[in-house]
């Protein structure tokens, strides 16, 4: 006998959250939704899914209730704000949250949020951009208890390939500030190579080519050398979203005593083109702070 799919709640249908709410969608979940900008809940409802009004709502009418917001007030807001998710009674339900947030705010929203309403909760922030949740190739680093990580599985994989269970709460959050540490510092390494390569008369767009296979080769380098060398129609991310997570990855290494030189170069490099007015930019805008001025 087959067993009945679990009724969801998505809140925060945005860049990342809309693909990942039509694959859920596309494998046969009853989705509820909720954004604060309601105009970009259109593609999903004339898809199947279900709005609304607020996340307790959402809640209410879900067992597993996913959350992809901008950042940790964000989160705070829609969970225990006024109409937030922890109105809604959770025994026996599961918060899934793929924010990229403070990990030490994510273990405190667990324990608040399970003396309020009892509501299992499960970090799981993503990496693989917007191509990941439209392919379904997301890598999923989740924090939580065990069996809440074991319950939502199957739903994550609608739009997930690797789905790792890292620890207790709060541990996906940190696993995905060491992501960001690599793809912020390698971010600003291809844009030197890049910047290089054309400086000193090689066709940079087949550094990618030249390098598969070898040492240098990795997903950064061929989704973003096309992207610094030729320009882009869409952005696959924002330069103040990186920037967000590598100062939230040097809050967490003062903490630690832990060195971050690499990162932390980085990370100045996403402020610089932030101050220049392109924070909202991709991040392969970076590769513009190298550029020589035209006389």
């Amino acid at each position: 006998m087959a067993t009945e799919k679990p009724i969801l709640a998505f809140l925060g249908v945005g860049l990342m959250g809309l693909p990942m709410t039509l694959r859920l969608l596309q494998s046969g979940y009853r989705v509820h939704v909720w954004n604060r900008s309601r105009g970009k809940l259109a593609p999903a409802l004339e898809r199947g899914a279900i709005e609304s009004a607020t996340p307790r709502d959402a809640a209410k009418s879900a067992d597993i209730v996913m959350l992809c917001l901008l950042d940790t007030r964000a989160v705070e807001e829609v969970v225990f704000g006024p109409d937030g998710v922890a109105e809604a009674e959770g025994r026996g339900k599961v918060l899934v949250d793929h924010s990229s947030i403070r990990p030490d705010a994510t273990r405190t929203f667990a324990e608040r949020l399970a003396s309020r309403s009892s509501m299992q909760w499960v970090d799981a922030p993503v990496s693989g951009g917007v191509k990941g949740a439209q392919e379904g190739t997301l890598a999923i680093m989740c924090g939580g208890h065990p069996e809440a990580v074991d319950r939502v599985r199957p739903a994550l994989a609608a739009y997930a390939r690797n789905i790792t269970h890292m620890g207790p709460a709060g541990a996906g959050q940190t696993t995905k500030l060491c992501n960001q540490v690599i793809v912020g510092s390698a971010l600003a390494v291809i844009a030197e190579a890049v910047t290089l390569a054309q400086s000193s008369g090689v066709d940079a767009t087949r550094l990618p080519e030249a390098f598969a296979g070898g040492f240098a080769d990795s997903m950064p380098l061929r989704i973003w050398v096309p992207r610094m060398v030729g320009g882009y129609a869409e952005a696959i991310g924002t330069a103040n979203l990186l920037l967000k997570d590598l100062d939230t990855a040097a809050d967490l290494a003062r903490s630690t005593g832990t060195p971050l030189p690499m990162a932390g170069l980085a990370r100045e490099l996403f402020r610089a083109l932030a101050a220049q007015g392109k924070g909202d930019d991709d991040p392969a805008a970076l590769v513009t702070l190298y550029r020589k001025p035209r006389d």
